[in-house]
């Protein structure tokens, strides 16, 4: 425990993506530009998933709850970080950070099991078509948003309650651009072995676990693909298939190198960069790799705009 006479932390300061003052502006600009492009493709995706009937089937479903998760947690990460770019001291109260750490937790769990879902839906799609209406019907659809969405909460709930649960009395000063796990813990002056091995129990079973679902998932795509008869089908499947075991990829392999390494082989500032990728640049792809690839996609979005444009016009 803490020294009886040593001082609660009340806030915590951010280093930042980098503390060089020549930087802040222009990497201000380009998360600027990253997050514009991450609010505009996700709302694109919810709105369009949304209104277009033909686009209303279980693969669009969890495409849109992909896409809130993405819009989400880069909100809950970039806004505060654009802003610590333009002010000299990039501070934030001890439970604006607990909030945050929690909302990211959310929304990060919530994300990795969407993934699985998302191979989960592909799978049964394209290796048991005929019984794809029955396994994935819309009650199962909901069920399966549902549980994700109720176990990430939960899970962020325990995490960042074991993270708080520590004393932060020494150093305030965090070497990321947002509060998570990891960096925070690294500053407590108690015993962290109980918080560190939750943080990463918690992260190996989540990741590990959703990760065997897409694999395996994926794995029996391709067997399914080369059984094709059609070369064309084939290679329309596997190109498709080759842009979304990309961002999975990326995905999972920031976060398994953030995660399941020990504290001993941490680098704080190369963690920094995993985190840019995972909560800035995936969700600014994600609809670029899942949507705009889309032939269906690409088409409502056509009749969106035309529907837009009729609108527009009858008004003038």
């Amino acid at each position: 425990m803490a020294p009886e006479n040593a001082t609660q932390v009340t806030e915590f300061v951010f280093i930042g993506v980098s503390d060089l003052p020549e930087l802040q502006i222009p990497l201000f600009l380009l998360f600027l530009v990253i997050y514009g492009l991450t609010v505009t493709e996700n709302l694109g995706i919810i709105t369009l998933t949304r209104v277009d009937s033909r686009l209303q089937t279980p693969m669009y479903f969890f495409l849109r709850h992909l896409a809130i998760i993405n819009f989400s947690n880069s909100t809950v990460i970039a806004p505060k970080m654009l802003v610590n770019f333009l002010v000299s001291k990039k501070t934030t109260s001890y439970y604006e950070c607990a909030t945050q750490l929690g909302a990211f937790l959310v929304f990060i769990v919530a994300e990795v099991f969407m993934l699985a879902v998302m191979a989960y839906d592909r799978y049964v799609a394209i290796c048991n078509p005929l019984l794809y209406m029955v396994v994935v019907s819309h009650r199962i659809c909901l069920l399966l948003v549902s549980l994700t969405y109720l176990y990430s909460f939960s899970t962020a709930v325990v995490v960042s309650s074991c993270v708080f649960s520590v004393s932060y009395c020494a150093s305030n000063v965090i070497n990321h651009f947002y509060c998570d796990s990891v960096p925070l813990l690294a500053l407590s002056c108690s015993d962290t072995y109980i918080p560190e091995t939750v943080v990463f129990i918690s992260a190996a079973t989540n990741i590990l676990f959703s990760m065997t679902i897409v694999l395996v998932s994926y794995f029996n795509i391709v067997l399914s693909i080369l059984r094709m008869s059609s070369s064309e089908g084939r290679k329309k499947a596997f190109s498709t298939c080759a842009s979304h075991m990309t961002a999975v990829t990326v995905f999972y392999g920031t976060l398994l190198f953030m995660y399941l390494q020990p504290r001993s082989s941490h680098s704080l500032d190369t963690d920094k960069m995993a985190s840019v990728f995972y909560t800035l640049i995936i969700p600014m792809l994600n609809p670029m790799i899942y949507s705009l690839r889309n032939k269906d996609v690409k088409a409502a979005l056509r009749r969106f705009m035309e529907d837009l444009c009729c609108s527009l016009k009858s008004l003038q």
